[in-house]
Order: C-alpha cells, then sequence, then structure tokens
C-alpha cells in the first residue's frame, strides 16, 4: 500500500475513532439535577455585614433584545443594588443557567454593555480575597457619556472559576468526559465612580463580605473551590 493510501487510512481510522469518543462521552446528566437546587433571591442575603438593600436605586435595564438572550442562556437572574452606612452602592446582577454546553455559554459583559451602547475603556485581571481562597476576577470600565462605572465579574462553570473562554471550556470538558453537563453562574459587581481603583477596592470589599455570609456550601457554588 503506497505512503498517501496509508496516510488516507490513518486519517479515516482517527475520525472513527474521534465521532465514537464524541458519541460515547457525550454527556448526559445535568449537573444542576444532582444537587440541590440552586435559588438566586435566597442564595443571596439581602443584608449582611452593613450591607443592605437600596430600593431608591432603580436597577439598570437591558433592551429587549439583550433580555431575550439573557432568557435563552439563563434560567435565574437577579439585580440588585446594595449600599453601606457609608453611601457607597454596589449594584449586583447574577445569571444562573443549568447547562453550560457550547450553546449556552456565559454572557459577558465584554459583550452586553456594548450591546448597551457602552464603551470598554479599561480591562486587567484582578484577585479578591475571600476567607478561605483568592477570587480570580476579571475587572472593566465602562462608559456612557458622563457615566463612568468600574466592574468586577467572575464566570462559574460547576465549582470552577472560569475567567476566559479556553477555561470555560477546559472545565466543561473536565465535566463532560464525566458525562456531566455542568451548570454556570456570572456574577458582576458594579459601581458608579470616576476613579476606578477607590470603585474595584469597594467591590473587593462588598464580595469579600459577601463571601463570610453564606453559608460554606452556597460559597462554593458562588464563588468556586481552589480559586487562586
Amino acid at each position: 500500500m503506497s505512503l498517501p493510501r496509508i496516510r488516507a487510512l490513518l486519517v479515516l481510522l482517527l475520525s472513527i475513532a474521534a465521532i465514537a469518543a464524541a458519541h460515547f462521552w457525550r454527556p448526559t446528566e445535568h449537573l444542576s439535577d444532582m444537587r440541590a437546587r440552586m435559588d438566586l433571591e435566597t442564595a443571596f442575603p439581602k443584608a449582611f455585614a452593613g450591607w443592605r438593600l437600596d430600593d431608591r436605586m432603580p436597577v439598570q435595564l437591558v433592551s429587549p433584545d439583550q433580555q431575550a438572550l439573557l432568557n435563552k442562556i439563563y434560567n435565574q437572574t437577579l439585580s440588585r443594588t446594595y449600599i453601606n452606612a457609608a453611601g457607597d452602592r454596589v449594584m449586583l446582577s447574577v445569571a444562573y443557567g443549568g447547562d453550560q454546553s457550547d450553546g449556552t455559554r456565559a454572557h459577558r459583559p465584554e459583550v452586553c454593555y456594548p450591546a448597551q451602547g457602552f464603551q470598554m475603556v479599561r480591562q486587567r485581571e484582578g484577585l479578591i480575597g475571600l476567607p478561605d481562597q483568592q477570587l480570580a476576577v476579571r475587572q472593566l470600565v465602562a462608559r456612557q457619556g458622563g457615566r463612568i462605572e468600574p466592574i468586577s465579574y467572575w464566570v462559574i462553570v460547576g465549582e470552577r472559576v472560569a475567567l476566559s473562554g479556553t477555561q470555560q471550556k477546559v472545565a466543561q470538558l473536565g465535566y463532560s468526559v464525566r458525562g456531566i453537563i455542568p451548570d454556570g453562574m456570572l456574577i458582576r459587581v458594579s459601581t458608579i465612580d470616576q476613579d476606578a481603583t477607590r470603585a474595584w477596592g469597594t467591590q473587593a470589599g462588598f464580595v469579600s463580605e459577601l463571601a463570610a455570609a453564606v453559608a460554606p456550601d452556597v460559597r462554593a457554588r458562588l464563588f468556586g473551590v481552589g480559586a487562586s
């Protein structure tokens, strides 16, 4: 048999093996069905560590097109504004989806903010110290006219922090080889502040105090396990 024919046969055999592997490794069980139901309203306390809900501050609305997309990707969403005694306000936005497969991956602020007319003028990665780990977050600054909105957010796939698309895919595959479709959550905090460094510091304090206020089993689902 000639060398080109051997190569063609090898390609064919590898293709068949890949198709077979995809079939047998196709996840069938949802992680969300294997543990307690996630209820965002109860998972996030309405008051903790000096923070309380601020009903006077309206939550930012999204366009009908964006809302339709969020409804397609996620099972639950939660939007709140908190205030402390010093008058600091933090907007919290959470989106939870029971299926974090290829077609329903997290809708990130880098996408949804520009769709609302914002410019993303700054971006970096950071760490927020929690009671038992360091949480990796992405920090952005969004601008729309005179409104400056520094943002911190993180994505959880199952119980793993996945900031980048690559990390998200790796986490997804880690569950897939066990036959599991992971759930996922995108948690975003933001403030209206001209000083991004100050805003990110306020957000870090808020997130750290929030993590300390929730039960350990809930904490793993909101902040991941083994973040560094």
